[in-house]
């Protein structure tokens, strides 16, 4: 039971709560211990909290996933893992996750309160919103950003950096339809009815336009942040970028992936190479110019 409750819990997505890292990073405190360790202290709590949110998902979406090629094979549509048990899961780590985080930080509380809402919302009723739906996956990524921001304080933090985590957000998200659609084919709107909403050709119309405002945002981040080096040496990290971004296009349209954004950041050497040039860069470029 405790095996399968952790597989419900997805602990391959926690990696998208990294995020909450940024503000440590790009607001040059990433080696102040005591702020290091409280973003290290946010970074479980949204573990936990976005655990909580993917038990309430997986039970919302129980019937439509047994209809699913992959999904059907999880804990809960598959019936090797209880309702009962995952609601009371979710509840146990949505109250525990809430509460230390008002501990924490009151203003964290708050954010982890208001992403709550909003995947619980989701889970509900936005997912079935055409556009919406997305916009609401992308929220999720910017309320991470900015519960690192409250815990750090930040002092130069550019508002940039919340633009380019929306719209690659954005972009991740429409990926991920796109790969939905690919796989389910004509069915798609069994296993997930949005889908039914969206074709290729508009998935592949919204990218185009979210990765052009992505690189054009990034590229205007790194010349104009006021805590930037003067040398602008930021910008170093713009082909770095674009090679992500065009070889998260390429698994999309070639390799048929991206249903599962988290398992090509984990499972792609030269996506992993390219992410971790970036980081190593971009902390160089901050840290040592």
């Amino acid at each position: 039971m405790l095996r399968n409750l952790l597989v419900t819990m997805r602990p391959k997505q926690w990696i998208k709560n990294t995020f909450i890292f940024t503000a440590l990073i790009f607001d040059e405190k990433l080696f102040r211990p005591l702020l290091f360790a409280k973003t290290c202290a946010a970074f479980f709590l949204f573990c936990l909290l976005s655990s909580a949110v993917y038990l309430i998902n997986d039970l919302v979406d129980m019937e439509e996933d047994r209809r699913h090629p992959v999904k059907r094979l999880r804990p809960l549509p598959s019936g090797e893992l209880s309702p009962a048990v995952a609601k009371a899961a979710a509840a146990l780590l949505a109250v525990v996750s809430l509460s230390l985080s008002f501990l924490l930080s009151p203003s964290l509380g708050l954010i982890a309160v208001g992403y709550l809402l909003a995947m619980v919302a989701y889970s509900f009723a936005l997912k079935n919103v055409v556009i919406v739906d997305v916009l609401t996956v992308a929220a999720g990524f910017l309320l991470r950003v900015g519960a690192g921001v409250v815990v750090v304080v930040v002092e130069r933090f550019s508002p940039w950096l919340y633009i380019c985590t929306l719209l690659l957000a954005l972009f991740l998200a429409l990926g991920k339809r796109r790969a939905e659609l690919s796989l389910l084919g004509e069915n798609a709107s069994e296993h997930r009815s949005i889908l039914s909403e969206y074709n290729p050709r508009l998935l592949d119309d919204m990218m185009t336009i979210v990765l052009s405002a992505t690189i054009v945002s990034y590229s205007l981040y790194t010349f104009s942040a006021p805590n930037l080096p003067k040398n602008h040496a930021m910008m170093l990290t713009i082909p770095l970028v674009l090679y992500g971004l065009f070889r998260y296009l390429y698994l999309i349209h070639v390799k048929g992936m991206g249903g599962a954004p988290e398992e090509l950041v984990l499972k792609d050497r030269p996506l992993i190479a390219c992410i971790l040039l970036w980081g190593l860069t971009v902390i160089a470029v901050l840290y040592l110019f």
